[in-house]
């Protein structure tokens, strides 16, 4: 049982109208009455009131105060909320106050963390939380949000109740075998198993678009020099911030930006043109471009159409090998000098090409086309549909789908209903550690580490 009260300013650091200190636990209100004057008015729950703040007896500034009683509150226990007004200085003065009153400061994503302990929140959904405050594309958002409004939970305990449905009814005919008990038709376990291995199957495919939204993809766009990588870049990113010049050898450091693009995250990378050089500056940024395409996990590959084609356009061919890769034919408003030949050799070596200008724009979105195809963005609605998006979901997912299968070969096999109940089991224990209370501490302490203070 928690005992202590906690508070922090909820609201983002700096300057605002407005700034809001969140105070959580069995002491919360009597933390608050010490601090806020209301002229009388009576503090009730869900009701907003207006009055004084108060530090050694002295107003110190003037607000709202809002109390809402445990268990209906954003953490389960007690919380009252005071906004004051956003000043630095006046917010850090309000927050001394209340922890003077007998508060403490909270812990990053202690709240979040409350709420996940008092049963306000799953596991996913309090992780869903986390990302909704990180997000920075609009899909991003769109996917957090979802998970955060129990869309992913939902589906995992669909996928439980169904497991647990069989598990009961097989047990039944295992430990009272003389009672009238119609045992389980095999044809119908493998039914039930059939729907289970299908949907976690379903989740464990999901995982490509939601890591490609919620982390993003390492990308890097290579070229020779002059290739017309920078204005690509700046086109992909909508916005100058690669410099463009006609001189070869004008980028010589890695410049890295978060878009999204096709609806995919991509943490892109502009690099210096692939030549060798003898300029000692430009010789570490082409360095340094080797190197961000090798830890790359997307490669965008420029070639110039309105050049005849040279030993450096097949090195970046080879650097792309055996990598996921979208070449782009660039400069498709110019005269075309590229030979056939070479536009063959392309067109056989990459999977995905794109004829394109990134002067004028003009196929640009075909690469956006072509990204949301490869992370299977397409086939799902980030919205409603139940997705996975990170490593210890997917591993939970991946190890369910495993036992699961196994339960279902038993069961095809011709082994006896505890044998497959046992690998059923084990696929259930896995399902359960993605929003489970009894996940370790060490993977609870691990997610909640990423929060800020105050959520």
């Amino acid at each position: 049982m928690i005992e202590d009260t906690i508070a922090a300013v909820s609201t983002a650091k700096g300057k605002g109208g407005v700034a809001m200190i969140r105070i959580s636990g069995p002491d919360a209100l009597e933390v608050a009455k010490k601090v806020f004057r209301t002229h009388g008015a009576e503090i009730a729950p869900r009701k907003c009131l207006y009055g004084d703040i108060i530090r050694e007896n002295e107003i110190i500034d003037d607000g709202t105060l809002t109390y809402f009683a445990a268990p209906h509150s954003y953490t389960g226990e007690d919380v009252c909320e005071i906004c004051c007004h956003g000043g630095i200085y006046v917010t850090s003065a309000v927050l001394e106050a209340v922890l003077s009153s007998g508060a403490r400061i909270a812990e990053a994503g202690e709240f979040t963390r409350r709420a996940y302990i008092n049963g306000k929140l799953t596991l996913s959904r309090a992780e869903a939380v986390g990302a909704i405050i990180d997000a920075r594309t609009d899909n991003q958002l769109k996917l957090s949000s979802s998970q955060e409004r129990g869309v992913l939970s939902s589906k995992l305990s669909e996928i439980r109740e169904n497991m647990l449905a069989m598990l009961s009814r097989s047990y039944a005919t295992i430990d009272y075998p003389d009672e009238d008990i119609a045992e389980v038709e095999r044809e119908e376990m493998r039914h039930s198993l059939d729907k289970i291995v299908s949907e976690l199957e379903n989740l464990k495919k999901s995982y490509r678009a939601g890591r490609a939204i919620a982390e993003g993809i390492k990308t890097s766009v290579a070229g020779k020099p002059n290739s017309g990588k920078s204005t690509l870049y700046n086109r992909i990113f909508g916005s100058d911030v690669s410099i463009v010049t006609d001189i070869e050898g004008t980028t010589r450091d890695v410049i890295e930006h978060t878009v999204s693009l096709g609806g995919v995250t991509l943490s892109l990378s502009d690099t210096a043109g692939i030549r060798e050089t003898t300029d000692a500056v430009e010789k570490i940024g082409v360095e340094r471009a080797k190197s961000k395409i090798n830890e790359a996990e997307l490669i965008i590959c420029v070639f110039d159409a309105s050049t005849k084609e040279n030993a450096l356009d097949s090195e970046i061919i080879d650097l792309a090998n055996g990598k996921s890769a979208i070449a782009v034919i660039n400069k498709c408003d110019c005269e075309k000098k590229i030979s056939p030949e070479f536009e063959k050799k392309i067109r056989e070596k990459f999977k995905y090409v794109a004829s394109v200008s990134a002067k004028t724009g003009e196929g640009v979105s075909i690469i956006a086309e072509i990204v949301s195809k490869m992370y299977d963005l397409s086939e799902i609605n980030i919205s409603s549909d139940a997705v996975i998006s990170n490593a210890r979901q997917h591993s939970s997912v991946k190890l369910a789908l495993d036992g699961a299968k196994e339960a279902r070969e038993a069961l095809i096999s011709g082994e006896s209903n505890d044998i497959v109940c046992y690998s059923l089991e084990r696929a259930l224990a896995e399902l359960e550690m993605i929003d489970s209370r009894n996940v370790s501490e060490e993977i609870v302490n691990e997610i909640f580490s990423h929060f800020c203070v105050g959520k």
